[in-house]
């Protein structure tokens, strides 16, 4: 590792809170940060996104007490608010195109986002992973376009990190990624489904900004919990296989309609009873529910909550199974979780980054997925064969799946611990080339 730095770096990411109850994005904001760390390691890092106030913090990430610097820009009614994007977007409009350069100054002096802008050397997006679609509807794709418009209207350099890239499926949200993906420095997918649908979708322009690369969440360091005593899942039937589960509150309340939004195959509740009860009955495993995602702070804000679903079954089940199985339970965060995951024999899961963390500590993942993205991370992997889709598969074949990983476990294992060590060089080595810009002025 080196860095031809003159001074430190100052590098803001976009679109990874710290504070989300999706443990998802909490990885990719900790591998994001390690990752800048390893390839600078005295870089200024701060986080800009839609939040209701501003806010400074301290994280531990590779062995090292880190400051992170939360800006926050508001949505909101409240238009005389200073870091309102109905404020801050149309000054930065005028600073570049109207205003005076001895006005600009004083615009930007005056503006705590524009200043903050006007300080850092280069900006790394990362969308929430996947929120750079309009899967979610077009309100989802607006609310990570507009800091990413705003700061390339600032004329600042913006890469975009290794993310689910597309698809965008109406004439307008194509024309919106464009206007970013046309304009940014550096681009990343994280999938090569990604990768070729955007080259495609920029159709001449050239391709040497567009890049592969292996998800962050491969980077986070796993933290053991304070409050967890990994061993007594691990003992309570000596030698017997422990098996991690992540039940997704989503799919159990049938998405966001409630009603099957996924295009389900399978009655995924009722899937996930009968998994347990195999894995129990049949392999003699013990099994411990992992949840990846919280209830959210707000009324109602359990439809999403990873805690629910695993506690609902765990409730259901705990009688039928005394002592084989368990429940993680206590709000940790992604490195905390990570450590218990990686203390696994055998992960499953619906959460994708959960899986990406048993994957990143060689323990065989396999995804019950409900979106492409899973495909196309495993792919990188090649390890395809551990996706079972219950939107194409049944249950007695997502169950052969489920199998084929149980019995072949070791030999996944070693076959992780020969290809995790490359996935992660080649991250760091490609968060070193993103960062290294002309524009950004400290390489």
């Amino acid at each position: 590792m080196a860095t031809t730095s003159r001074r430190p770096p100052k590098i803001c990411l976009i679109g990874v809170p710290l504070d989300c109850p999706n443990l998802g994005i909490e990885a990719l904001f900790y591998g994001s940060v390690g990752g800048i760390l390893h390839q600078f390691p005295d870089a200024t890092v701060s986080v800009m996104d839609f939040a209701r106030e501003g806010s400074r913090t301290t994280i531990e990430v590779g062995g090292r007490t880190v400051p992170i610097n939360f800006v926050n820009i508001r949505f909101s009614k409240k238009f005389y608010l200073r870091n309102n994007i109905a404020v801050v977007l149309p000054l930065a409009l005028l600073n570049r195109y109207l205003f005076p350069k001895w006005f600009r100054k004083r615009i930007i002096a005056g503006n705590p986002v524009l200043q903050h802008i006007e300080e850092t050397d280069v900006f790394a997006s990362i969308n929430g992973g996947d929120s750079f679609s309009d899967i979610y509807g077009m309100g989802r794709l607006l609310y990570v376009w507009l800091p990413q418009i705003l700061v390339l209207t600032a004329r600042k350099p913006l890469v975009l990190f290794p993310q689910t890239l597309g698809p965008f499926k109406s004439w307008l949200a194509r024309r919106i990624a464009l206007s970013i993906l046309q304009r940014a420095n550096a681009v990343c997918s994280r999938d090569a489904i990604g990768l070729d649908y955007v080259k495609k979708l920029v159709a001449n322009e050239s391709e040497n900004k567009y890049h592969f690369c292996f998800d962050v969440g491969f980077l986070v360091e796993p933290v053991r919990p304070s409050d967890v005593h990994i061993e007594e899942f691990a003992n309570q039937a000596p030698g017997a296989t422990l098996v991690g589960l992540n039940v997704s509150g989503l799919l159990t309340a049938g998405g966001y309609s409630g009603k099957n939004m996924f295009g389900l195959k399978v009655d995924y509740t009722r899937m996930i009873e009968n998994l347990v009860s195999h894995l129990i009955e049949r392999k003699g495993a013990n099994v411990i529910l992992v949840p990846h995602v919280h209830a959210e702070p707000w009324a109602g804000g359990d439809l999403e909550s990873d805690d629910r679903a695993c506690k609902e079954l765990y409730e259901a089940m705990k009688e039928r199974y005394p002592g084989r199985l368990s429940v993680l339970e206590g709000n940790h965060n992604a490195p905390e979780t990570k450590f218990v995951i990686g203390r696994c024999d055998l992960f499953i899961g619906s959460r994708m980054h959960a899986c990406i963390g048993a994957l990143s500590l060689a323990v065989p993942a396999v995804a019950l997925s409900y979106s492409d993205k899973f495909k196309g991370v495993w792919q990188t992997i090649h390890l395809e064969r551990l996706v079972a889709d219950p939107r194409e598969l049944d249950e007695s074949q997502i169950l052969g799946v489920i199998e084929e990983a149980f019995e072949n476990r070791r030999e996944l294992r070693r076959q992780l611990l020969e290809t995790m060590p490359r996935v992660k060089r080649e991250i760091e080595d490609r968060l070193q080339k993103l960062l290294s810009l002309p524009a950004a002025g400290f390489q």
